[in-house]
């Protein structure tokens, strides 16, 4: 398969680092066109990004000559990925506010394809609060991005702005070929993760255990087989997946909301461990424990996320997964939350087989039920529990066919 990318070339001394990661994008097989910034022009020639491409560099977005040979808008849809390396402060800004005023601007507002960002800048531009901003308006566009690393600056100072090795960056882009390939491109999968807070008043709350691990393991997992995740999560101290849509929640009326927005998907997989019950009212001031309002506190049930998924009437995933962490009696009680609640397939888990596999734990040892039965999985890392499920959502989606509902969990040969 022919893979192709867009160079856009930003204004740094990590310019030169782009020079290399065309010479490596070469060696993988992937051919390169160049977009050189007149900042970028400072520090690299656009007869070097010439020769290593193979290809004509484009710098003027006025030039007749480079118009009347490939215009603009040809040209920012001409490869299969938009990559900014070194992605500036200043051209993350423009692309986040959607400016088009020299070509590497214009491309990446014109382009329909997909835009990777190795960004690359002075720490203290990188942590400023427009910086910050404006990588979260890009995120939310769809931008994925592959750094910065910490490290010395060439200005002397130490800190995360490094752009990231040439290495890595193609490995990055290896890896969205790799997953739009993938058996489940073309799905659209929504994974909710991590606790639920529910709060009691301004300073407590009632939550869970819960790391959220498996879930953003789940979500990374399943995104690089190909599918369009979106992840939900209660709060973590984890990053986000790679090139996941993430959204942040806190209650379980939050997550259920960003549940009902997200659809409709393909698939749903269920791993938050929203909490059960909130206070029946939030008071605005702190209670005070010598008032004895501690003691009594009401509480309501909140929504059942999983089992309005899995019983709706109109827009039903194809398949809903569920999870159940149980400490006792692990199969019966799991099995018994699947036909209550009506999804097709239920993880269960064993949080009590020991420390590593106790909430918050990098292990699992899980079965997964379903209508043909269960499967028991020995205690395995988070992110091999992922991949095997992931796997087999994949298998179910593709044998159930456009619209169709997914075949049961089966034994793996």
């Amino acid at each position: 398969m022919n893979r192709s990318i867009l160079l856009i070339i930003g204004g740094g001394i990590a310019a030169y680092k782009s020079l290399e990661l065309i010479r490596e994008l070469t060696k993988r097989g992937v051919k390169s066109r160049g977009i050189l910034t007149a900042a970028g022009a400072e520090f690299v020639t656009p007869l070097s990004v010439a020769s290593l491409t193979g290809d004509k560099c484009y710098t003027d977005l006025f030039s007749l000559t480079d118009e009347a040979e490939m215009g603009h808008i040809e040209l920012s849809r001409s490869a299969d990925l938009v990559v900014v390396a070194p992605a500036t402060a200043d051209l993350m800004a423009k692309a986040a506010a959607g400016l088009a005023n020299d070509l590497a601007s214009t491309a990446l507002l014109a382009t329909d394809k997909p835009v990777l960002m190795a960004p690359a800048m002075n720490v203290r531009m990188w942590e400023h609060a427009a910086t910050k901003r404006n990588l979260r308006t890009l995120a939310d566009d769809g931008v994925i991005f592959v750094g910065p690393e910490e490290g010395e600056m060439a200005c002397g100072e130490y800190g995360p702005g490094r752009m990231a090795e040439p290495a890595a960056i193609a490995d990055a882009i290896e890896t969205h070929f790799a997953a739009r390939q993938g058996p489940l491109s073309g799905k659209r999968i929504i994974v909710t993760a991590g606790p639920t807070q529910e709060p009691i008043d301004p300073v407590r709350y009632i939550a869970n255990r819960s790391s959220g691990k498996q879930g953003y393991a789940i979500a990374a997992a399943l995104k690089a087989l190909g599918g369009d995740v979106v992840l939900i999560t209660g709060p973590t101290g984890l990053s986000a997946p790679r090139g996941v849509e993430t959204i942040m929640v806190e209650t379980a009326r939050q997550m259920m909301t960003a549940v009902e927005k997200a659809l409709p998907a393909d698939c749903a997989v269920m791993c938050a461990a929203v909490a059960d019950y909130r206070p029946a009212m939030e008071t605005g001031a702190k209670i005070k424990k010598e008032r004895g309002g501690l003691t009594n506190i009401p509480l309501a049930e909140n929504p059942d996320i999983l089992k309005t998924v899995a019983r709706m009437k109109k827009g039903r995933p194809a398949l809903v997964v569920g999870f159940a962490a149980e400490t006792e009696d692990i199969v019966g009680h799991a099995e018994a939350k699947r036909l209550r609640k009506g999804c097709d397939w239920i993880v269960a888990n064993d949080v009590s087989a020991g420390e590593s596999c106790a909430m918050g734990g990098d292990f699992n040892a899980v079965t997964i039920l379903s209508d043909v039965g269960e499967e028991a999985w020995p205690q395995l890392a988070k992110s091999e529990v992922a991949r095997r499920l992931a796997a087999r959502i994949a298998d179910s989606l593709n044998a159930a066919g456009p619209g169709g509902r997914a075949k049961p969990a089966e034994a793996a040969e």
